[in-house]
């Protein structure tokens, strides 16, 4: 009687066990039929090296080629800011020498007058000396 209860028993695990099981295959079988694999592939073997090669070399002189005519303008750009100030300065030292020669001028005539007034004192204190 005990071993026909342990047959039993086991038989009803091994039920649930295989049920168990079919439910996971299913819910498995649900999942992979669920999932849709997209599997391609090139096997190609001709590749054009040679095209490939000549497009990348074609974008490597464009990027070249506007790189230089940013290069070139920016410095255009520079020049001509440089000209404009080298312009500004010359006007400037052309200004100052003007004034400098001005005051050289003013300088000499002062002094000339320096050197009248210096001779008529001399020659007062000559004609007061004289009358003494």
């Amino acid at each position: 009687v005990e071993l026909e209860a342990k047959v039993d028993s086991l038989t009803d695990e091994l039920t649930f066990l295989r049920a168990l099981f079919e439910a996971e295959m299913a819910q498995l079988q649900a999942q992979m039929s669920d999932t849709a694999v997209i599997l391609s592939m090139d096997n190609n073997r001709d590749l054009d090296l040679n095209g490939i090669v000549s497009e990348v070399k074609a974008q490597y002189e464009d990027i070249a080629n506007r790189s230089r005519a940013e290069a070139e303008a920016w410095y255009q750009n520079k020049f001509e800011e440089l000209q404009a100030t080298a312009g500004k300065h010359g006007d400037d030292l052309r200004s100052t020498k003007g004034e400098i020669s001005e005051l050289n001028r003013m300088i000499q005539r002062i002094r000339a007058e320096i050197e009248n007034a210096r001779n008529q004192c001399a020659n007062l204190q000559t004609a007061i000396g004289m009358r003494r």
